[in-house]
């Protein structure tokens, strides 16, 4: 069978040298494959099919919480799974359907599942696991379903593009800023590597990179896109701060090996969970502010 890697010198008796991993830690060449990847295939489905969009969605949404539920329960944690999935699923479809109320509704109806799920369980543990069941549900679908809702509009590809981008140039530059410069811890107990510098740089990149699309793509001023890029980089990396925590809490490394050079879903949807409410409210108010300015 061919392979890539190159045969040992039979007179040759040294070992190969080994890989030299990044300063980050991970498989930089691995994560820029799947992350373009999964980049390709989110594009191709917001401009040919919104619904599949939608979809890839809720997939991620079913990956992340099982994750999630996995990770608990190494904490030695078990919380109810089938009415957090149930309800999950049902706070997507309601989103697309019904909008934000229908998304707070669902959301409701998931929490009642979820207390009441429970107590056929077990007394001993119920309020660490209803507690727990009741985070994950706000933490992964909840968050999820804004952007969900950021499709919704008719320039609705523009929308989800100016959030995503966003979130990718706040990761991009706080982990380029962070090799190059990093210095001063920024949280050494929860993210030894995460740095004040690597801060900056996610600040700096998202804000160039809202100010280009709020210019070229939405038609809006570019300083209002500037204070968008830098709220959604705080937005960012407060959700790449939590997952740690969340993983320090439970005892694990990563929340899966799904993607390579990456983890689990989870752990790649960390900073766009929690940046997706920021952002669709940030978009959804800019219209007003643009008006009210004159």
């Amino acid at each position: 069978m061919p392979t890539d890697e190159a045969k040992p010198d039979a007179e040759s008796s040294e070992p190969p040298a080994p890989q030299r991993p990044s300063r980050a830690g991970r498989d930089l060449k691995a994560a820029i494959g799947v992350g373009v990847g999964i980049g390709i295939v989110v594009i191709a489905t917001l401009f040919l099919y919104r619904p599949a969009f939608a979809i890839i969605v809720g997939l991620a949404v079913v990956l992340a919480i099982n994750e999630l539920q996995s990770a608990v329960r190494t904490g030695g944690v078990e919380v109810p799974r089938w009415p957090i999935l149930i309800g999950g699923a049902a706070m997507l479809v309601a989103s697309w359907f019904w909008g934000l109320q229908g998304l707070v509704i669902a959301l409701l109806a998931t929490f009642l599942a979820v207390i009441f799920g429970r107590m056929r369980g077990p007394l001993h543990g119920y309020l660490a696991s209803t507690a727990t069941g009741l985070f994950i549900t706000i933490y992964v679908p909840f968050l999820a379903g804004f952007a969900v809702l950021l499709t919704k509009p008719e320039n609705g590809e523009q929308l989800v593009l100016t959030w995503a981008i966003a979130v990718v140039c706040s990761d991009t530059g706080g982990y380029a800023s962070g090799v190059l410069f990093g210095k001063h811890p920024m949280a050494p107990r929860i993210s030894p590597k995460k740095s004040w510098e690597g801060f900056a740089g996610s600040v700096v990149l998202a804000g160039i990179a809202g100010a280009l699309l709020y210019e070229l793509l939405l038609g809006f001023p570019w300083w209002l896109g500037v204070l968008y890029g830098a709220i959604v980089a705080v937005f960012a990396v407060t959700g790449d701060l939590l997952e740690s925590i969340i993983k320090r809490d439970v005892g694990v490394k990563d929340m899966g090996s799904l993607l390579p050079g990456h983890g689990g879903a989870m752990d790649r949807m960390d900073s766009l969970l929690l940046t997706a409410p920021a952002a669709y409210v940030l978009l959804s108010a800019t219209p007003a502010i643009v008006n009210a300015l004159g």
